[in-house]
């Protein structure tokens, strides 16, 4: 909760306070990427299928099914698991990789009316978090997946507002949905002629940045067919250069998130409505890929039918079939030394890549090119992927006494400015090395990495750099 008051002092967004509306925009999405990503890291997406038969067959059998009958079920029972945890872990994902879009877009307006976008620190330090500004103020946890925890997603990316409550409120513009807060920035961009800089560096459309999809977005039904997450048609980068366009780029963040206002909303008691999808549903003209508040409401609505199944069989909860028993907002600090070095490592990477979309909004051209295919996709999709995997296969005692599988906690990591954040992360590499068992191939992805210094404002007063 670092949001400072605003200018206006209104809960308005007004070109005086404009800047710092967009600002609170990137870091409205930067808080949720950390939730997204832990609970997709606590996803088993291929557990052992005949692990699980097995431990089914024997629940079954103490119920008094014949041994066909229970194999029989077991059989079925352990595929609609393995098709669901593929599933749950491509959607979730596929919101984590637009989340980062959405912070792109926002910057790309923010660089265009109010100067350079802040990335870099900006996430929440403590946990359970809170959206800046939104009311009522409802706790987001880094958590195991869960039906709890898809209705807190459901709740972020809900297109109608949730009941109140009695917390305080923050002093931030407040909002009740993400979607009403866009919204005023859109009126303030549409009411007052702005001065826009087309000058200053931002990550435009049509060179990949943000791939549709990728091998973590793509599940497999039933019948090993594979399925898309994300369609080609729902959004892409755009150049903010004009009203125009700073109006297209906020409304993509809209709809490919709360989707449409008419679309299937909670029911009014906070229950989800799953109802079949409507047209509404889906954030792109072909009809091909849901809004995020949809493919939330569908895997929770899909969770309640396999639970009601298996409970009537006596199988158990649903999530202990694939979810990893992770503790919820662990901290590096709680693990033992082993773990802290490739924890602290893992958060200094994750950081990295803020480090590096920020020094894309200072350079153009082939250097920015470079710097996001070579070191912002290899740390996403490669460096980081393999330190999450590698931590989720190391146990420890948490404080309570009880054993976890280690998480990734996504912290934002402070890089001294003595020396490059580059040659910090290979000196943490060679620490965690010595104290665990890491890919060896670690260590030549993580030499490849570009050279970005901090940003050139951390060692002067004058604050962020503007552009003119």
């Amino acid at each position: 909760m670092h949001q400072k008051p605003l200018l206006s002092g209104k809960n308005e967004v007004t070109p005086a306070n404009l800047g710092e509306a967009l600002q609170q925009a990137i870091e409205i999405e930067i808080a949720t990427i950390p939730v997204y990503l832990y609970t997709y890291y606590s996803i088993n997406r291929v557990p052992d299928q005949d692990k699980i038969i097995s431990q089914m067959t024997a629940l079954l059998l103490k119920t008094g099914k014949k041994p066909d009958e229970a194999a029989t079920i077991a059989q079925d029972c352990s595929a609609e698991i393995m098709v669901y945890a593929n599933k749950a872990g491509a959607i979730i994902m596929s919101v984590a990789v637009e989340e980062m879009l959405h912070m792109a877009l926002s910057s790309n307006v923010k660089q265009a009316l109010a100067g350079m976008p802040e990335l870099v620190g900006k996430a929440p330090v403590t946990w359970p978090a809170y959206l800046p500004g939104h009311v009522p103020e409802f706790p987001i946890n880094r958590a195991a997946f869960s039906q709890l925890q898809l209705m807190t997603f459901l709740k972020i990316e809900s297109p109608l507002p949730i009941p109140k409550n009695k917390l305080a409120e923050l002093k931030a513009i407040d909002y009740t949905t993400i979607g009403e807060f866009y919204d005023m920035i859109i009126a303030c961009i549409k009411s007052h002629k702005l001065k826009y800089n087309t000058k200053a560096p931002q990550l435009i459309p049509g060179r990949g940045y943000y791939a549709n999809n990728n091998i973590d977005t793509v599940y497999y039904n039933k019948q090993h067919q594979p399925k898309f997450t994300n369609a080609g048609d729902s959004g892409d980068l755009i150049q903010v250069v004009d009203a125009k366009s700073a109006t297209k780029a906020i409304d993509e963040i809209i709809h490919q998130g709360e989707g449409n206002k008419d679309a299937t909303p909670l029911n009014p008691d906070g229950t989800v409505n799953c109802a079949k999808t409507t047209p509404e549903d889906y954030d792109d003209k072909a009809g091909k890929e849901l809004s995020h508040f949809e493919k939330f409401a569908q895997l929770y609505c899909r969770y309640s039918v396999l639970q009601e199944k298996f409970t009537k069989l006596k199988l158990g909860e649903v999530s202990s079939y694939f979810v990893q028993n992770v503790d919820t907002n662990p901290m590096t600090s709680d693990y033992p030394a082993p773990l802290q070095s490739v924890s602290t490592l893992l958060n200094a990477v994750y950081t990295y890549i803020f480090v590096m979309t920020e020094e894309c909004y200072r350079k153009e051209g082939n250097t920015q090119y470079e710097i996001f295919m070579f070191g912002i996709h290899k740390s996403m999709i490669w460096i980081l992927d393999n330190l999450c995997g590698t931590m989720t296969g190391m146990q420890y005692i948490g404080n309570d006494g009880k054993a976890y599988a280690a998480a990734p906690t996504f912290e934002f990591y402070t890089f001294n400015p003595a020396s490059s954040p580059k040659s910090q992360i290979i000196a943490l590499y060679n620490q965690a090395a010595g104290s665990a068992s890491l890919n060896p191939n670690l260590a030549d992805r993580i030499q490849a990495l570009p050279d970005v210094a901090l940003a050139p404002y951390q060692n002067s007063s004058k604050g962020p750099a503007q552009y003119v």
